[in-house]
């Protein structure tokens, strides 16, 4: 790239009689070198004149186009500027040269977020939480809230959710939450800016009880459900929602409503394995076993199915069978530390004590990694 201030040198030629008489040239320019441009890029970022920051870290990338610093705060301003394809552009050329560096991953993330880019947007957004983002409390929040909002664009549900409540019991604020719980709750596969004016109560309603649920005063959520299910009686996901609600304290209730479900979404799998859940807790394995078997049968590829009918089948005595299911629950969710928990306890009982100690160093890589992300892992996994 030319840098300004090249100069074109003409000769200036005058007569006079025969004589010709020639000028002095103009002095040659100097252009400004890269540890000039450089530190006025840096002075002007500090100054905050983005403006002229951005055109000197081009210059100076122009220069030394390897330059990390110089590539991270030229993605950064940019991004800032709402420049996001350009940001995107050259964040990636930023982690090229610094794969390790969780926040250039991070912001790589959010720039194709905002040029609709989502499969690799989710990629990259989780690559940073694995390689961690230091002490950038925002960014974090951030590209917590962005792996929310893409896990359930991306039809993982349950993955959303229990996302979503470990972000807030990490202390991130639940009000930009409560509409990604509400999609989640209620399995629309929309951003938040998607959502339609006229399901927009209804998902906050959704995402308010379901937030409420999840507290110590969780009693606060009924009334949430209850003025829901009258206003939207024949809407699919709302009967499960407070079905769910209703299992830990009026499950004869709970009962009902999830069976409400089904008579609205026939091909609803999560408000069956709740009941399969049920049935297996209160040792109606015949029962349980029945609507597991429903379950898998609709959707064969959702793996809490198959964790539910493993637990099923191992508390009939069938260990193998169990083993079986569980092991396809497990390569469906790695990161669920429920089912290695589960499958400890089958390999244990079947005697397979390597296959046993494997999934204890599962369960704690699980643990140590929503640690590092900054969430904390739960045994459990919605359904």
């Amino acid at each position: 790239m030319k840098t300004a201030g090249i100069l074109i040198l003409a000769m200036s030629v005058s007569f006079s009689g025969f004589g010709i008489a020639q000028r002095d040239p103009p002095a040659r320019s100097t252009a400004p070198s890269f540890p000039q441009l450089s530190k006025a890029a840096n002075k002007a970022r500090d100054d905050n004149e983005d403006a002229e920051a951005i055109k000197l870290y081009r210059k100076a990338l122009a220069l030394k186009p390897d330059w990390a610093e110089g590539l991270w705060y030229l993605g950064s301003l940019l991004y800032e500027q709402q420049h996001y394809s350009q940001a995107r552009d050259v964040l990636r050329r930023f982690v090229a040269g610094a794969a390790d560096a969780g926040p250039g991953w991070g912001l790589l993330g959010m720039s194709e977020f905002q040029t609709r880019e989502y499969a690799r947007s989710l990629e990259h957004l989780e690559r940073a939480l694995n390689l961690g983002m230091g002490e950038r409390t925002e960014l974090i929040r951030s590209v917590r809230y962005y792996v929310a909002v893409l896990l359930n664009r991306a039809e993982q549900y349950d993955e959303s959710l229990n996302f979503i409540f470990r972000m807030i019991v990490s202390g991130d604020d639940k009000v930009p939450l409560i509409e990604p719980i509400g999609l989640a709750a209620l399995r629309m596969p929309l951003l938040p800016s998607e959502i339609p004016t006229d399901r927009r109560e209804l998902v906050r309603m959704a995402g308010e009880g379901a937030f409420a649920s999840q507290t110590p005063q969780h009693k606060d959520a009924e009334p949430i459900f209850k003025t829901m299910v009258n206003a939207y009686p024949n809407e699919p996901g709302v009967h499960f929602l407070y079905g769910v609600y209703l299992l830990d304290i009026r499950p004869e209730d709970a009962i009902i409503e999830l069976n409400k479900e089904l008579q609205i979404s026939p091909s609803h799998v999560p408000a069956r394995l709740r009941l399969a859940a049920y049935y297996l807790q209160n040792q109606n394995l015949d029962e349980a076993l029945k609507v597991a078997d429903e379950a898998v049968k609709i959707d064969s590829h959702y793996a809490s199915s198959h964790m539910i009918l493993g637990e099923i089948d191992v508390a009939k005595g069938d260990v193998p069978a169990g083993i079986k299911e569980l092991e396809l629950a497990r390569d469906g969710q790695p990161m669920v530390p429920r089912v290695h928990w589960d499958l400890l306890r089958a390999y244990t009982a079947a005697g397979r004590a390597e296959d046993a100690k494997r999934e204890k160093q599962q369960i704690e890589e699980i643990t140590r990694a929503g640690s590092d992300a900054g969430t904390v892992a739960s045994p459990d996994q919605a359904q």
